[in-house]
C-alpha cells in the first residue's frame, strides 16, 4: 500500500470516528422524524427501471454506498456483494446506489437491457437509476459534487463512494476493493452506528 493511500485511509478513518461520536449523540433527534434533505442529495435523476424522475433526498438521513456499475467488467461479481451489504445492512439505514455508466466502455445496453441483466443475473434490488456519465467534464451533477468532495473521480467501474447520514462527510474506495472488504464493511457499521 502506499504512503499516499495509508494517509488517506488513517484521515478517513479519524473522520468516521468524529463521524460516529456525533450520530451517537444526536441518534434521539434522528428518531424524531425525517431528516432534511442535505444539498449533496438535493437532485433527481431518471430510476433505471421506468426511467421516472427520483429525488437522493428520499435518502437523507441514510448511510449511502453510491456505485458506478457496468454489466460487462471484470468487476461485474461485485453486484452479489453489493446486494449482500444492502441486505444485510438496510434495515439499519444502509442504502447501496447503482449509477450504470458506459463511461469505460462496458455498458452499452439501454437502460431496460441494464435492468433486466442486473435482476436475472444478480438479484439486484438496491435501488439503481438510468445510465449516465460519472467521470470527466460531463460527469452528472452528483458525481461531480462526489469528486470535488473527496478530491476522486472514478477511474473505472464500481468505484464506490460512502456517505454519511449527515451527507457531509463522504469517503472514497477503489474498484478493485470488495464491497465485502473488511475495510469497507468496517466503516459502514461504523457510520450505522454500529460497533464492528
Amino acid at each position: 500500500m502506499s504512503a499516499t493511500r495509508a494517509r488517506q485511509i488513517r484521515s478517513l478513518l479519524s473522520a468516521v470516528a468524529l463521524t460516529t461520536v456525533a450520530f451517537a449523540g444526536s441518534a434521539h433527534a434522528q428518531d424524531a422524524g425525517p431528516a432534511a434533505c442535505p444539498a449533496l442529495l438535493d437532485q433527481r435523476f431518471p430510476a433505471l427501471q421506468d426511467e421516472k424522475p427520483q429525488s437522493l433526498c428520499q435518502y437523507a438521513g441514510k448511510v449511502l454506498l453510491v456505485v458506478n456499475t457496468a454489466s460487462y467488467c471484470g468487476y461485474t461479481q461485485q453486484y452479489d456483494g453489493l446486494e449482500r451489504l444492502y441486505d444485510k445492512y438496510r434495515e439499519r439505514g444502509l442504502v447501496v446506489i447503482g449509477f450504470p455508466s458506459n463511461d469505460f466502455n462496458q455498458e452499452p445496453g439501454s437502460n431496460k437491457e441494464i435492468a433486466d441483466f442486473c435482476r436475472s443475473t444478480y438479484g439486484v434490488r438496491f435501488p439503481m437509476f438510468a445510465r449516465s456519465t460519472v467521470s470527466g467534464r460531463s460527469a452528472n451533477p452528483f458525481y461531480t459534487r462526489l469528486a470535488e468532495l473527496t478530491g476522486e473521480r472514478p477511474q473505472w467501474n464500481f468505484h464506490k463512494y460512502l456517505i454519511d447520514r449527515s451527507g457531509t462527510r463522504v469517503a472514497s474506495f477503489p474498484s478493485q476493493l470488495s464491497p465485502e472488504s473488511p475495510l469497507l464493511v468496517g466503516t459502514i457499521e461504523k457510520l450505522l452506528g454500529a460497533r464492528p
